[in-house]
């Protein structure tokens, strides 16, 4: 029963801040903000590093979601793993180390923030429920 009232306060939440998650999904997928980066990944750029600050703020907003609940341990390690690095010389020779999780990290925030959107309309779950809200419930350990 208490995860039925958590996962209704969720849907709550996404669609009472759905223009928020849209807002946000649409700057994580535009030139600046999707493409850019991915391609500063592959151009060896250290602009890759940026992706750290974009990934946690989709987490911040994630996180508001569902505020009395931790996010799922496997995320948070993902997020863990690819953010708090700083941009140091030695970092060209290791690039793939050190960067996928980097890249990683942002990919996994942004496909829980574009699932929080694509589910925000929902007046209740869905059944069956589709993969994409199936995940999203993952993220807050609802599944």
């Amino acid at each position: 029963m208490e995860q039925r009232a958590t996962e209704e306060a969720l849907l709550l939440n996404l669609r009472s801040r759905r223009s928020e998650l849209e807002a946000l999904l649409d700057e994580f997928s535009n030139h600046w903000g999707f493409e850019d980066p991915i391609y500063r990944f592959y151009h060896q750029s250290f602009k890759v590093f940026y992706l750290q600050n974009e990934t946690l703020r989709i987490v911040r907003l994630l996180e508001s979601l569902a505020p009395d609940r931790a996010l799922s341990a496997w995320f948070r390690q993902i997020v863990e793993e690819g953010t708090g690095k700083a941009f140091t010389p030695d970092a060209n020779e290791n690039w793939l180390r050190v960067t996928r999780p980097i890249v990683e990290a942002f990919f996994h925030a942004r496909f829980f923030l574009e699932m929080a959107v694509r589910y925000a309309s929902m007046e209740k779950a869905p059944m069956p429920l589709p993969s994409g809200y199936a995940a999203l419930l993952s993220l807050y350990d609802l599944r």
